[in-house]
């Protein structure tokens, strides 16, 4: 029974100092920084699943072959979109009974909008966006067409929807919670951009897919983590963003209120706010989960605010 007594005693106490070395830890931040929730705030990272994981598409600079694609289904043609467990018809050469092909769809903006000045030029010389549609397995092989059954839908599988050989990925490594540096400068790490979201989402938050134009051949791996951040200099440059910049800021009372540089419509005797001198800002952390040797798609796991297509990335290797 005093054997008992002394173990909890002990557990009590080794608790206890690692709860004072966790505080101790948490009241020290970067040199010049005051580690509260605003400048550091704990961040608690989302988990991916299966689907972020399989479902997540990628941008290729290589036009991957199209040679193999779905030609149709048991109900065609009065069944256009295919799910988990239905069967369909795969036209090509090279299947084999029980392969496992991915289903992949090459894709195109309708929208044909910049989000951010360059995007459709940048976006073309990043590569090919191709979305994940699901997995096929191949159930038969005797007729001219391989029959296969879906075994996992991302979204309906349609007809051309291209087959490449599935690959398993590479698991991810997650880290406890961490303090968040909201306000970190220019740290001269591997940076990049974020050219895409997907489903050509322009305005993201955690949980959902980007994709950047950094890859395997400047060394990024699945399990990296980048900051997003952004400037106010890319807000001074959005159409609707930089509208609030021009508005008048000044109070009745002030004898002389301040001026934002480049703006016409403030210009006064006081002081002249530059804002590329402002702070950069971090607003979200993702993870790495696929890619090429020219890109990465990231999933975000935190974020602060909205992150955006444009937002810079950067190596976080805090972790």
């Amino acid at each position: 029974m005093k054997k008992t007594g002394l173990l909890i005693l002990l557990l009590a106490i080794g608790a206890s100092a690692q709860d004072a070395t966790s505080t101790a830890a948490d009241a020290i931040g970067p040199q010049g920084t005051a580690p509260t929730s605003v400048s550091l705030p704990v961040e608690r990272v989302q988990t991916p699943t299966y689907a972020d994981m399989y479902c997540a598409g990628f941008i290729s600079k290589s036009q991957l072959p199209d040679a193999n694609y779905v030609a149709g289904g048991l109900q065609t043609p009065n069944t256009t979109k295919f799910v988990t467990g239905d069967v369909v018809y795969l036209a090509g050469t090279g299947y084999t009974t029980g392969g496992q092909y991915s289903i992949l769809r090459e894709l195109k903006d309708q929208n044909r909008y910049e989000v951010f000045p360059g995007q459709g030029k940048m976006l073309a010389a990043t590569g090919q966006p191709y979305g994940e549609i699901g997995r096929v397995k191949i159930v038969d092989t005797r007729s001219k067409m391989a029959i296969g059954q879906i075994e996992y839908s991302c979204d309906p599988i349609n007809p051309g929807d291209i087959a490449v050989p599935f690959a398993e990925k590479a698991s991810v490594s997650f880290h406890p919670p961490l303090r968040f540096d909201r306000f970190v400068p220019n740290t001269g790490k591997l940076s990049g951009r974020i050219v895409l979201g997907k489903d050509f989402d322009s305005v993201l938050g955690t949980g959902m897919k980007v994709y950047t134009n950094v890859g395997s051949n400047q060394g990024v791996k699945v399990g990296d983590y980048f900051r997003a951040f952004r400037s106010y200099s890319s807000d001074l440059k959005d159409p609707v963003d930089s509208l609030s910049f021009a508005a008048s800021t000044a109070e009745d009372t002030q004898k002389r209120p301040p001026s934002v540089e480049g703006n016409w419509m403030t210009k006064t005797k006081g002081p002249n706010i530059r804002v590329a001198d402002l702070p950069r800002r971090a607003v979200g952390e993702l993870v790495i989960i696929g890619v090429t040797p020219t890109t990465s798609t990231g999933m975000i796991v935190f974020s602060l605010e909205d992150v955006h297509v444009g937002d810079g990335v950067e190596l976080d290797e805090q972790q």
